[in-house]
């Protein structure tokens, strides 16, 4: 009956004489009904996402894919790698975009989303603030400027690439992700992989956070600032080439600076990536080494991506970020390479002047279960607003090279899969154009080399503070390919990089505000020295080394202190920090013990800490002699899905034990870890390997979701088969797709 038809009389007639009474019986009656409803949808989501929970991609047998020219096989191995072969780069893109759609399809839609400032349409409110944050950088428009000017060779690539993922979404189950946020995917384009490229590259480039945090302390204090933000830690420096180049007492502390008390020998939050390499004459069987394990975000499913693909005139194999085609840190037949972020400045930031009212644009923000949002933007042709962290009632400036860039990172990672050699290797990194990084390098000839590569501008506020509005009206060129550090081939030498100062004395410019600290480059240096020649087997072992020599030092200075003061942390632990050897290893008390001092008296995330002095410095003893656990316990991660803070824990990895801290060459930490590892034995590609934390499959119903978190605990390197022959011994899955 609708709300304007005539009522019935027999209605009236079968009514309750008592208006109260028919009241109450009609909202029982509703609200059992409502019940039973609401427990019907409840019920049919429950099933719905157990199902999803259950389902896997298929990975056996044949299936039809419009858009191919000719047959491509997906071969998976016993971890779930898929090995894609095809008879053309056209069909083999399309063919690995099918394999990412089908492992990783949720995976690409959040990145994608996040990319693009949308991920409130899926997550409600709670993702509001993070998608206005992210729409400030406008890397839809990044994308679609990149996308117009893409060569013809790449654009194919991408357009292959997202008919392959369009596919695994048509033919595949609905991942449980889906099921459980109640929507479908949009179709991939080769302008979503383009962003997916550009975000990449934004989590690479120093924040305007981080400029606004030194440049409250420049205009504090400028004496205080290098002791407050110090590019390197001298004592540990060493060279690309891993000569120490350390200095052999600590720097002098400063002291009361503008309310800054502060000590130059406090550990500031370690990020980054670890990559190494050994000419053939360094090597036991005479071929080039090369060592990678990149940091970023512990999350399942991880960040990076296994992969082998083969096509005429094309083999290349390691990892990529789902979204990319082709393979973005691996090998090909000739060649691999290896990459650390260089830690070099991209944004410069200004304050705002006087605005063209015609820079202002408005944009909509889609919420779910909640009322649409706009927020406005100042964007010109090479710069955008952010909001001044200093002084919320006012907005900043950004330049930063990529957002005014034309050329996508994508053409450089598909360039490298084709390299000859190193000298062609570093041909193509010449028009690299992203952010900064260290590229090592190796090829069969035996010759390593090292070039930073990207867009470094030579501003010389090198992210230390915030340039005046009159500032805007400069220009800062690109510091030049050839001017950036680097070290020519050769067969003879070790090479070495972990996010530390790349340079020394007498070169011309800072290139950063801040490197990262040298004690992993340091350590993987030590390493290096201690033996004439290498094997694959010894790169592997470097990076499952846990010692770190900052850590070391702080342990024995505390445990000095503890005798010297008389300050009472027991016995056993001024006996334990005496006698540690600095390594993070799962059974080890003593590194519990320290780590606990250290965050006591430096605190988490700080660059510099609070000032060493008696009272201090006993009191984190005390603090730290309460913690009794091993560094199994006390420094174990979980490995979580991005829609754990959802309530969602269920589809969480393993837990991982402690081993290693922020500081070794084993680098784990709280959300963050070595996102792979990886090491190639030049030319004998089928030796050597790559390992990641948890597997290669997004879905919880795959046997493959969490299959490798045992080896990866374990320390052991799979080997990624590369020789038709390796791939046919290793088969454990064969997907034809047929045209």
């Amino acid at each position: 009956m609708s709300f304007f038809e005539r009522p019935d009389p027999r209605l009236m007639q079968s009514a309750d004489p008592t208006p109260a009474g028919a009241v109450i019986a009609a909202l029982v009656r509703d609200a059992t009904a409502l019940g039973l409803c609401v427990a019907v949808v409840a019920a049919a989501y429950a099933v719905n996402v157990a199902a999803g929970l259950r389902e896997a991609a298929r990975t056996r047998g044949s299936i039809v894919v419009v858009g191919l020219s000719a047959p491509a096989t997906i071969v998976r191995d016993g971890r779930g790698v898929p090995h894609v072969s095809a008879a053309d780069d056209h069909d083999l893109y399309l063919a690995e975009g099918y394999a990412q759609g089908s492992d990783r399809l949720f995976q690409l839609d959040l990145t994608r989303r996040y990319a693009y400032g949308r991920l409130a349409e899926v997550l409600g409110a709670r993702a509001l603030r993070l998608d206005e944050a992210q729409r400030a950088v406008d890397i839809d428009g990044i994308a679609r400027r990149q996308l117009a000017a893409l060569p013809p060779r790449d654009r194919e690539a991408l357009a292959a690439f997202s008919d392959g993922v369009n596919a695994a979404a048509a033919n595949q189950p609905v991942p449980v992700e889906f099921r459980m946020l109640l929507y479908r995917p949009a179709r991939w384009t080769p302008k979503d992989s383009l962003a997916v490229a550009v975000v990449a590259a934004l989590e690479l480039a120093d924040s305007w956070h981080d400029v606004f945090a030194r440049d409250a302390v420049w205009r504090g204090d400028r004496r205080c600032y290098d002791s407050r933000f110090p590019l390197s830690d001298a004592r540990y420096d060493v060279t690309v080439d891993g000569v120490a180049a350390a200095a052999t007492s600590a720097p002098a502390p400063a002291r009361d600076c503008d309310g800054f008390a502060v000590v130059a020998d406090a550990p500031r939050r370690a990020a980054g990536s670890n990559a190494w390499a050994a000419g053939a004459l360094r090597s036991r069987d005479g071929h080039a080494l090369i060592a990678n394990d990149p940091h970023l975000d512990l999350t399942i499913p991880g960040i990076w991506y296994l992969v082998d693909i083969r096509a005429p005139g094309l083999h290349a194999a390691g990892a990529t970020i789902p979204g990319i085609p082709g393979v973005v840190l691996g090998h090909n037949e000739r060649v691999a390479w290896a990459s650390t972020n260089a830690d070099m400045t991209t944004t410069s930031v200004f304050v705002s002047g006087r605005l063209d009212e015609r820079g202002w644009s408005s944009e909509r923000f889609h919420v779910r279960f909640a009322p649409d949002v706009r927020a406005h933007y100042y964007r010109t042709r090479g710069e955008f607003s952010v909001a001044d962290d200093n002084d919320p009632t006012r907005i900043a400036l950004v330049r930063w090279p990529l957002y005014a860039q034309t050329r996508s990172t994508i053409s450089t990672a598909l360039a490298l899969d084709r390299a000859h050699d190193v000298r062609d290797a570093l041909r193509i990194l010449g028009n690299y154009r992203g952010s900064p990084q260290n590229f090592v390098l190796a090829d069969v000839r035996g010759e390593v080399a090292y070039h930073v590569a990207g867009l470094v501008p030579d501003d010389p506020a090198w992210g230390r503070y915030v340039h005046p509005a009159r500032d805007g009206q400069r220009a800062f060129p690109l510091v030049p390919f050839d001017r950036l550090p680097h070290r020519n081939p050769a067969r003879g030498t070790v090479l070495v990089s972990a996010n530390n100062r790349p340079y020394g004395f007498g070169y011309p410019y800072r290139l950063s505000a801040q490197f990262e600290p040298p004690y992993r480059a340091y350590r993987i240096a030590t390493l290096l020295r201690s033996r004439s020649a290498y094997d694959a087997a010894y790169f592997a072992r470097m990076q499952l080394d846990t010692l770190s020599p900052i850590d070391l030092r702080i342990a024995r200075d505390m445990a000095r202190f503890a005798r010297e003061h008389r300050r009472d942390v027991g016995a056993d632990g001024v006996v334990a920090l005496s006698r540690w050897d600095g390594r993070y290893t799962p059974d080890s008390r003593a590194a519990t013990l320290e780590h606990a001092l250290r965050t006591a008296l430096y605190g988490e995330g700080r660059t510099l800490g609070a000032p060493r002095d008696e009272r201090d410095v006993a009191a984190a003893l005390a603090f730290a002699a309460r913690e009794p656990r091993r560094w199994r316990e006390a420094g174990a991660i979980r490995i979580e899905h991005p829609l754990a803070p959802m309530n969602f824990s269920f589809l969480n990895g393993a837990l991982l034990p402690g081993a290693g801290d922020e500081y070794t060459i084993h680098l784990q930490e709280p959300g963050f870890a070595q996102g792979f590892r990886a090491v190639w034995d030049v030319g004998d590609w089928d030796r050597g390997g790559i390992a990641i934390p948890s597997g290669e499959s997004g879905e919880p119903g795959s046997g493959h979701y969490t299959d490798l978190t045992r080896d990866w605990v374990g320390g052991t390197l799979p080997a990624l088969p590369f020789t038709r022959a390796a791939i046919e011994r290793n088969a454990a899955a064969v997907l034809e797709l047929l045209p």
